[in-house]
């Protein structure tokens, strides 16, 4: 079998930015020859120089009709490449596209420009589906000013539920946590965070403090009583290995409790706590502060340490 990835989008979607990008990479620099088939040609052209140290060799097909099983083969004779990527035109009936029976599509990855998905999501639904249908993964670019990533992605769910889904702007790919990935509920009544969404919520709250404000929150955490913090104020929170077993971080934010004096540095508490947007002066700023409605012992979680890694 001859392996194929396939590469969708409109014109102007990435597609070719994202085809330089793969080909440039040390993993790509591979024996063999690679064959590159474009099927429409856009404002970005080939590096002549990336296609010769990538062993990669391109051909033009301009017309629907002829990409047909007859010509690709002839195609892979003329070239006889270990590997193929397809650069497909948007605008082609993904649902009528044949390949030669040999030839197996590895990997299908679809690009979508964010600036002009509404209008192709409006007025192109059904060519947009069937490029996204059957995509590993989907990569939004030129996400720049786009405010609703989240709906963004749920009208890609709603077609292909199990798609990777990546966003990314000018300074490349965007790691904000989207509402509907967060691992726990904003409308509960109580936002319960156990050891595993604590991390979530901590670096989110810094982010996105307006989701958290007048929320109730409960967790377990570990006390720390700072000299310098004003009277009646303590940080609740969570050992956290961000990078590695020798960067370790104290994860929390100021708790106004009245009872503050009979708290012991590291002792184990369940806090359920209101959260607001408040100047504090420790953060240089405002932030978020919490306001313990309770505080209870409790036991060390079995997993004291969180972790990013």
């Amino acid at each position: 079998m001859k392996p194929v990835y396939m590469i969708n989008g409109f014109l102007e979607s990435g597609k070719t930015e994202f085809i330089m990008y793969t080909l440039a990479q040390p993993y790509f620099q591979t024996r063999g020859r690679t064959l590159l088939i474009l099927c429409e040609e856009g404002e970005n052209e080939y590096d002549a120089a990336l296609l010769k140290q990538s062993h990669t060799v391109l051909e033009l097909i301009e017309e629907e009709s002829e990409f047909a099983p007859d010509r690709l083969i002839e195609l892979e004779k003329k070239h006889k490449p270990e590997r193929i990527i397809i650069e497909y035109n948007g605008m082609w009936n993904y649902k009528e596209m044949k390949l030669p029976w040999h030839w197996k599509i590895e990997q299908q990855i679809t690009t979508i420009n964010a600036a002009t998905f509404p209008m192709y999501f409006t007025n192109m639904k059904s060519l947009l589906a069937e490029q996204i249908r059957k995509s590993e993964l989907i990569i939004f670019n030129r996400c720049d000013g786009v405010e609703d990533l989240g709906s963004y992605k749920r009208n890609v769910k709603a077609i292909n539920p199990k798609a990777e889904i990546v966003f990314e702007d000018a300074n490349g790919e965007i790691n904000e946590i989207l509402e509907e990935d967060l691992p726990y509920d904003l409308k509960a009544p109580v936002i319960e965070l156990d050891s595993n969404s604590y991390g979530i919520w901590y670096l989110d709250s810094m982010d996105h403090l307006e989701r958290y404000e007048g929320k109730t929150i409960s967790f377990v955490g570990m006390v720390l009583k700072p000299k310098q913090f004003p009277k009646g104020y303590f940080v609740p929170g969570r050992m956290a290995m961000t990078c590695c077993a020798e960067d370790m971080a104290f994860l929390g934010y100021a708790c106004e409790y009245a009872k503050t004096d009979a708290l012991e540095n590291q002792q184990w508490v369940k806090v359920t706590a209101q959260v607001e947007k408040a100047y504090f002066e420790d953060y240089e700023g405002e932030g978020p502060v919490l306001h313990a409605i309770s505080v209870e012992r409790a036991k060390a979680p079995k997993e004291e340490v969180i972790s990013f890694v």
